[in-house]
């Protein structure tokens, strides 16, 4: 006959505060990531389970709780159109999550709580894998092990509770540490699913039009962070050359990307040494000084001059290049390429071709055209602005004779037409300039607000020259940063509005901290944990072999620390396990001892309760007792006397099977 199963053990109402306040650290930074209706939801439920717990009201039934559960679930599908993938998953177990602290009513639905509040944690670094995210995870997994103390305990005061998790919590630091540096590393982040993890910030479009960069310059985040092997060249001289464009349709300035020719570079002087930390983009586009001169071995030169990965950029990368600050390039350019960078469509802008066609009839000479152009920038009341009007279908025409205010995609694009035009061939040229040296790290800093273009004209005997026609019309902003060449009321990102001394200075070094976080431990990779092992005399290649060596070797471990609690542990006193062979044995037939009860008092409910089998019992108690109580024996008497009551047990036992 079957056992009936026990009923799980309650909860105590004192442990729910705990198991909230654990819950609620775990929910908060979902927040921001859920569809509003959802967060709404969850602060209903949250505030409901909340009330009822500081009442000690009843809970509400499973059935009002499965719609619950079923409208959570409809809605996030609708949301998602799925229930599978980051987004929706993370969604679902919040609901769930939440849900569940309206269902408190045992030790089992509180240890399927906290299992389910240490699952959100993990999945916050889906969303950010920052210095706050990380704090705040840390304080919400001290909050889970005092939960998980308190339903283990309810001596301990709530001080005392925090501190014992502390303790614990610090106490698996060593760990945890070790398990970071020797685990094996495979080709992706260090959080989360490769297509999600450090989620592309925006970036270099692979196309520029008249506001594109301005917009791009209205952020403040990080584009990329060089360090130099020497002395930083002048600011600028910075320039970080992205995609060339040189397909011109309508006002759009695209790249032509299948040209194999490779380019012909002449450096002509020295060779400058760094190394580059590059946001995810999800672009293929490595941003590199004019001209790259050595490059990662899974990248390309094209023949335009850029530098492109082979696959798009996922994830940070770190990246060594040299490049050359003085060069030519392409001094002998073929006539296809000439005559590509001379192309332009025929129906638009008919007021600045003909400017241009005026220039090429009047001057002889390629580079005075190029001249005449930047006195046109420098000499007419041309404005760099972050705003601005709206331009119509022609473009560089409303820019150049109507409203003349703009930022530079409009001054690159509008000379490199020009330029086409008066039959120099010219194109633009998207990517950064300057940056912003950190003194707290070394580092260069160059944000998205750093985006420019400039253009490239190409020159008999010169080859492709760089020509910044911004600089013509707002000089600060090459030598000082785009914060100096706008004027006062420009909007600017909060970051780079910030010019305080003080206040600069701290941002230096929280800059510096969150750099040092990603590149020693976002950024620890498979090629970083490589270099480790290699510097302690640790040679693998391979993450596979590793991967074996460390699960032997752990294994190893472990099995030698079981063998030596085996080796060590306390033997058992024979007494007890025979006392508690007997108590078994009477609860095969639904006499259970009850906590506290004397062997004397067992023995008065086996006689009334069982009496057929109370003389065989009353053997065992009295042999029990007599050893257990009696007065000291030597040695060879309690061994005796264990062998008495293993044969009273059995005579127990024997009866039961009639």
């Amino acid at each position: 006959m079957s056992q009936p199963l026990a009923a799980p053990a309650a909860l105590e109402h004192a442990a729910l505060p705990w198991l909230q306040a654990a819950a609620v650290a775990s929910l908060l930074p979902h927040a921001g990531q859920l569809p509003p209706w959802l967060t709404f939801g969850c602060a209903v439920l949250l505030a409901w389970s909340l009330t009822q717990a500081m009442r000690q009201g009843q809970l509400p039934p499973r059935w009002l709780l499965l719609p619950l559960v079923g409208i959570a679930a409809t809605g996030i599908a609708l949301e998602y159109r799925s229930l599978f993938g980051r987004d929706p998953g993370i969604a679902l177990l919040v609901a769930m999550a939440t849900l569940k602290l309206l269902e408190l009513r045992s030790r089992r639905d509180a240890m399927v709580l906290l299992t389910l509040s240490c699952f959100l944690l993990l999945t916050h670094f889906l969303h950010s894998q920052s210095i706050p995210t990380a704090l705040w995870l840390l304080l919400a997994l001290w909050l889970i092990v005092a939960a998980l103390l308190r339903l283990q305990t309810s001596v301990l005061p709530p001080r005392a509770l925090l501190r014992e998790a502390a303790r614990l919590c610090l106490q698996a630091i060593p760990l945890t540490l070790l398990l970071f540096i020797l685990f094996p590393r495979i080709s992706g982040p260090l959080w989360g699913l490769p297509q999600d993890a450090q989620r592309a910030r925006s970036g270099l479009a692979e196309q520029i039009e008249p506001g594109s960069i301005a917009d791009l310059a209205l952020s403040g985040e990080i584009a990329f962070r060089v360090r130099f092997d020497e002395t930083p060249p002048p600011r600028r001289l910075l320039y970080w050359r992205g995609p060339v464009l040189e397909l011109l349709q309508g006002n759009a300035w695209r790249p032509l990307l299948a040209s194999r020719q490779a380019p012909r570079i002449e450096a002509t002087g020295p060779t400058l040494t760094y190394e580059s930390t590059l946001e995810a983009s999800r672009q293929h586009w490595l941003l590199a000084l004019d001209a790259p001169g050595a490059w990662p071995a899974d990248a390309e030169l094209t023949p335009s001059l850029s530098l492109r990965s082979r696959e798009p950029l996922h994830e940070r990368q770190r990246v060594r290049l040299a490049a050359h600050l003085d060069y030519r390039f392409n001094r002998e350019a073929s006539p296809g390429e000439l005559q590509r960078n001379l192309r332009l469509p025929g129906d638009s802008n008919p007021r600045s071709q003909a400017l241009g066609r005026e220039w090429q009839e009047r001057i002889a000479s390629p580079r005075e055209r190029v001249v005449q152009a930047l006195q046109l920038f420098a000499q007419a009341p041309f404005a760099y602005t972050l705003q601005p009007p709206i331009l119509g279908q022609h473009a560089i025409d409303d820019f150049l004779f109507t409203t003349r205010r703009g930022f530079c995609e409009h001054y690159a694009a509008a000379f490199a037409l020009l330029m086409r035009a008066a039959g120099v061939p010219a194109r633009v040229v998207s990517g950064y300039q300057g940056g912003e040296l950190n003194p707290v790290d070394g580092y260069f800093e160059v944000r998205q607000s750093d985006a420019h273009a400039w253009t490239e004209v190409w020159l008999a005997g010169e080859g492709w020259q760089r020509v910044d026609p911004t600089a013509a019309v707002a000089p600060e902003r090459i030598e000082r940063g785009i914060v100096a060449a706008l004027p006062l009321g420009e909007p600017l990102p909060l970051l780079a509005a910030l010019r305080t001394d003080w206040l600069l200075a701290l941002r230096h070094r929280w800059d510096a901290a969150n750099n040092a976080w990603n590149q020693y431990f976002i950024g620890y990779n498979a090629e970083r944990q490589r270099q480790w092992l290699a510097a302690v005399g640790v040679a693998t290649s391979d993450w596979r072999r590793w991967a074996l060596l460390l699960t032997g070797g752990g294994s190893l471990l472990l099995a030698g620390l079981a063998l030596r609690l085996l080796w060590h542990r306390p033997r058992r006193d024979p007494l007890r396990q025979e006392w508690e062979r007997a108590l078994r044995i009477l609860a095969r037939h639904q006499v259970h001892c009850q906590p506290g009860e004397a062997p004397l008092a067992l023995l008065a409910r086996v006689n009334q309760e069982m009496p057929a089998r109370a003389p065989a019992f009353a053997q065992v108690v009295q042999v029990y007792l007599a050893a257990r109580y009696g007065p000291p024996s030597p040695p060879t008497a309690a061994v005796t006397a264990a062998r008495q009551l293993r044969a009273a047990v059995a005579q127990l036992a024997k009866g039961n099977r009639f």
